[in-house]
């Protein structure tokens, strides 16, 4: 039996596509080496993510990857399964996933923390359970927290 799938709100509503999903984990970058592998993945995610209406808060510091992403469910799922099938050794670690209102987020946001005192003050001071900066040794709250205010205070000094 052949069935077509129609794309009205009730066909969407099947696959979820009404519900949005956020989803933020955490990973050691073991796989990319060079800034320029590093650059190439990230314009490959920035392009892959735009095209499925999916938005990002990524952090990288000291080899790890701290990301949220938020989209529809099903675009989320695919994503989280794309990541894991190409991004195995990474080690991708999910930290929360929840359903969300809406985006927190506008596009695909990259930040990348230094050892100076500003960031610094980001990793250590407010978030990580240690003396050095570690997000698996963070709680998923502190997770969350830690990308907010890496985000909105870079929002607040653009305007």
């Amino acid at each position: 039996m052949h069935t077509t799938t129609s794309h009205t709100p009730e066909s969407k509503k099947r696959s979820g596509e009404h519900i949005l999903i956020k989803m933020t984990y955490i990973a050691k970058n073991v796989d990319l080496d060079s800034g320029i592998e590093l650059t190439r993945a990230l314009e490959y995610w920035r392009r892959y993510f735009e095209e499925n209406d999916i938005v990002s808060a990524l952090v990288i510091s000291e080899g790890y990857f701290v990301q949220s992403f938020q989209g529809t469910r099903p675009a989320i799922n695919t994503a989280l399964e794309k990541i894991l099938d190409e991004h195995s050794a990474i080690f991708p670690n999910i930290v929360k996933i929840e359903e969300i209102e809406s985006r927190q987020w506008n596009g695909f946001l990259v930040k990348h923390l230094t050892s100076s005192a500003e960031d610094e003050e980001y990793a250590l001071k407010s978030f990580s359970a240690g003396s050095d900066y570690n997000p698996y040794l963070m709680t998923s709250t502190q997770i969350e927290s830690f990308l907010t205010a890496v985000f909105e205070d870079a929002d607040s000094k653009k305007s």
